[in-house]
């Protein structure tokens, strides 16, 4: 049995051309906050690379822990919408039929 996910298969895609124009925007909504969460989380990670020293107790432990605090910080400011990064993505794909 593969492992590899059937994205795009002709099921998926009837059940999107199927979508009431309400639900599809609410779904647009959702994945353009999702794509301004995952941007956010890499400009997170970024900008913790650039470390100016070495850490006293840095761990690997430390390290995962920040990381999924970052990924939080990361989903509620794209949840606030304060850099309008969905609400553009939103307007973008939201005009083409």
């Amino acid at each position: 049995m593969s492992m590899v996910p059937t994205l795009g298969t002709p099921s998926s895609v009837s059940t999107a051309t199927s979508m009431t124009p309400q639900a599809a925007k609410s779904d647009l909504k959702a994945a353009a906050q999702r794509f301004e969460a995952v941007f956010l989380r890499e400009v997170i990670s970024t900008m913790r690379k650039g470390k100016l020293a070495d850490e006293m107790f840095g761990s690997s432990a430390t390290d995962n822990f920040r990381e999924m605090a970052d990924s939080r910080t990361a989903d509620a400011m794209s949840k606030m919408g304060a850099f309008g990064i969905a609400n553009l993505v939103e307007k973008q794909l939201g005009t083409h039929k």
